[in-house]
This record gives structure tokens, C-alpha cells and sequence, in this order.
């Protein structure tokens, strides 16, 4: 994979399914590609193992049966969780993914990713590191499109160190002033971007570097269609059954 190379779909399902499953579970991957959606963003973290996994938040409450922190408990407590039951009693008993089983399924549906290297606190390098371990064992020669992200500018440094030709996006709120000059020192061919920074003169000056650009997250179909006409590569959305429905264009 060249390193500027781009290949991701032009709508991603956010945290794996939206809000159509719970989120970075394998259910939503398979949400995802029921929906027809090419592609699923999720976020990636350290256990107590020192394994990759998928969640957001650095501790468990919101989203699984387990309290504390995510870096404090092992793989065999956190296989125990229910990751599931909080969105809907249909999902019971669903599990927090290991990033090489989440790995597996996307290649089985055929669903680029952009994973998201989502550290806990003092853990970026570690994580980064970990997670292109496992890339390189379970990521190879034919698998869908891949981009690595974070706002952890850290992690992409490791990245770009260990596994150039993996391609990267620098991951911001707001877009910030200095953002082609952060981008040029991650070597990094895309900038990710919050919905509510973006305007059509940003994502030109973006494009104009030379970059792509992604945009999170964009739930109204009318504003998904006005971002691409703006020069936006690629949105991630909650509501990736009726944004990928409303512009087959997209």
C-alpha cells in the first residue's frame, strides 16, 4: 500500500454500526455492511493485557456490564462483559471485539476501515505500536482499504515510524490553523475533520495541499450531499442506512 494512497468509501459507518447497534461491537460490523456501507470507522484501545480492543471511552460503564478502567482490567475479565445489553436486549451478551477478530469479520464482509488509534491516557505509543503488530499480522496483501487516524499526534508518529506505507489522517475538532503544517510532519494524506468546522473555502484549501479530507459525524443526508460537493472524501455518519441510501453517488 502506497503511502498516499486512498482507497475508503465516500460514507463510513461510525463506531462500527452508528446508532443502529452498540457501538465498536461486531454486530455493528455486520449492520454496517447490511446497510451497504463499504466501510466502518471504530476506535481502537489497551487492555490491562496490553491487547487491542474496541471501545471509546477509557472506562467501561457507558457501554458494557464492567466498571473501571479499560487499561486496568485483563482479557479474561473483559470477556466476560456484555457489551450489548445497554443499546438493546436483542444484542445481549455481545462482546468487546479483539482488534484481530474485528480484523477477520471486516475482511469476511469486505468492509474498508478507518481505525481510529484511540490511546488512554499515557498509553500512545504503546498503543500505536500495538496496533500496527497486529495490522501486520492480520492486514496484508488483498484486505479492504485501510486508513489509521488519531488525534493523538503521538501515535501517528509511531505509526508513520513502524508502517509508512500505512496511510494516516491527522484526527481534529475544529479544524486549526497550523493543521497543513501538522499534517506535513505526520506524513499524514488526510485530515479528519468535525462536521460543525467545516466550511467550502476549508475544504478547498485542503484539497488545494494535496490532502483528503473526512468528515464526522454527518447524520442529515441533504449535508452529507453538500460536503461532497464541497471536495469532502469521505463522511462518517451514525445513520449510515440513510445517508448511504439517499445519494447512491456517494
Amino acid at each position: 500500500m502506497a503511502a498516499r494512497d486512498w482507497s475508503l468509501p465516500r460514507v463510513l459507518a461510525h463506531r462500527c454500526g452508528g446508532t443502529l447497534a452498540p457501538e465498536n461491537t461486531l454486530a455493528g460490523l455486520a449492520v454496517a455492511a447490511a446497510c451497504n456501507c463499504g466501510g466502518v470507522e471504530f476506535d481502537v484501545m489497551l487492555n490491562a493485557s496490553g491487547s487491542p480492543v474496541l471501545i471509546h471511552d477509557e472506562t467501561l460503564e457507558r457501554t458494557t456490564s464492567g466498571r473501571g478502567r479499560v487499561a486496568d482490567l485483563p482479557d479474561e475479565a473483559m470477556a466476560t462483559l456484555d457489551a450489548g445489553t445497554w443499546f438493546d436486549s436483542r444484542f445481549a451478551g455481545e462482546r468487546i471485539p479483539s482488534l484481530e477478530s474485528a480484523l477477520a469479520r471486516c475482511i469476511a464482509l469486505d468492509l474498508a476501515i478507518n481505525l481510529e488509534i484511540k490511546p488512554s491516557e499515557g498509553a500512545d505509543e504503546a498503543t500505536a505500536e500495538c496496533v500496527v503488530r497486529t495490522l501486520r499480522r492480520h492486514w496484508s496483501g488483498g484486505a479492504p482499504p485501510l486508513v489509521l487516524s488519531s488525534f493523538s499526534e503521538a501515535s501517528l508518529a509511531v505509526a508513520a515510524a513502524l508502517a509508512p506505507e500505512m496511510p494516516r489522517g491527522l484526527l481534529v475538532g475544529a479544524v486549526p490553523d497550523d493543521w497543513e503544517e501538522r499534517c506535513r510532519r505526520l506524513g499524514a494524506v488526510s485530515l479528519h475533520a468535525g462536521e460543525r468546522s467545516l466550511d467550502h473555502a476549508t475544504v478547498a484549501a485542503v484539497r488545494q495541499a494535496g490532502l483528503r479530507m473526512a468528515c464526522y459525524t454527518v447524520n442529515d443526508p441533504l449535508q452529507a450531499q453538500t460536503l461532497s460537493k464541497w471536495g469532502v472524501d469521505c463522511v462518517i455518519t451514525d445513520r449510515p442506512d440513510i445517508v448511504r441510501a439517499a445519494d447512491r453517488g456517494l
